[in-house]
């Protein structure tokens, strides 16, 4: 079963400094048909404007992702990190027992767009942490390339639940194929362009909720389509 959550569905504000995009029931948006799905809660779609961001504010028992689509992210927080998150990284912070963290555009001239992707971790209270690591583009062309994952196998980043994130970028009529083990569950995001997703058309923006499947087919429908698949307990 594929249950498909067009990008226009979305909740979500224009702030001027910040356009978003709600997937789930965040802040001031609430629809109780979609607060979750599985461990996955948040996928907030941010465009910040040069300068601008998000001040020091605290995150507790949460695994946070940041993937940057178009521009530069600075990061900072309460354990000392400061780093900038460029398209193509895997950043993970685990808020555990308790952070305080902010996010700001790096570029004084350019926006910057964004997925911030919250996961509900497998255990409240465990200790704070952050990592973050490039992923070149060749090695998501054309394929699913695992940047989260439980174990941090095959260099992916660690995250505190049962889940794989896959990202690949897709060419028109380029394909990827991923099986989906019996009991596991599936959401596909749009970052960029358009796919199909076993025949049905997903533009960007898009989601879809997978259920009681045992494969999904992806094909590009336009050239530097770009998608995050997260595979679920």
């Amino acid at each position: 079963m594929i249950t498909i959550r067009r990008s226009q569905e979305r909740g979500g504000a224009d702030h001027g400094w910040l356009n978003t995009r709600h997937t789930f029931s965040f802040d001031t948006y609430h629809d109780p048909r979609h607060t979750h799905f599985r461990a996955l809660r948040v996928i907030n779609e941010d465009v910040v404007q040069p300068g601008q961001g998000f001040p020091t504010h605290p995150h507790r028992d949460m695994e946070i992702i940041t993937y940057v689509l178009e521009g530069a992210l600075q990061h900072k927080d309460s354990l000392g990190n400061g780093s900038v998150i460029r398209p193509g990284d895997g950043q993970r912070m685990s808020a555990g027992s308790g952070i305080l963290h902010s996010e700001f555009n790096a570029s004084k001239t350019e926006p910057v767009h964004l997925l911030q992707i919250w996961i509900m971790p497998e255990s409240k209270g465990i200790a704070p942490g952050y990592e973050q690591k490039a992923f070149p583009e060749e090695q998501k062309r054309g394929r699913l390339r695992l940047i989260a994952g439980h174990n941090g196998q095959n260099g992916a980043v660690t995250v505190h639940q049962d889940v794989s994130l896959y990202v690949a970028l897709l060419d028109k009529n380029q394909k990827v194929e991923h099986a989906l083990a019996l009991g596991r569950h599936a959401w596909l995001q749009v970052a960029k362009g358009s796919v199909e997703l076993n025949g049905t058309r997903l533009n960007q923006g898009d989601g879809a909720a997978v259920s009681d499947e045992q494969k999904l087919a992806i094909a590009g429908a336009q050239d530097g389509s770009e998608i995050l698949l997260f595979d679920l307990a």
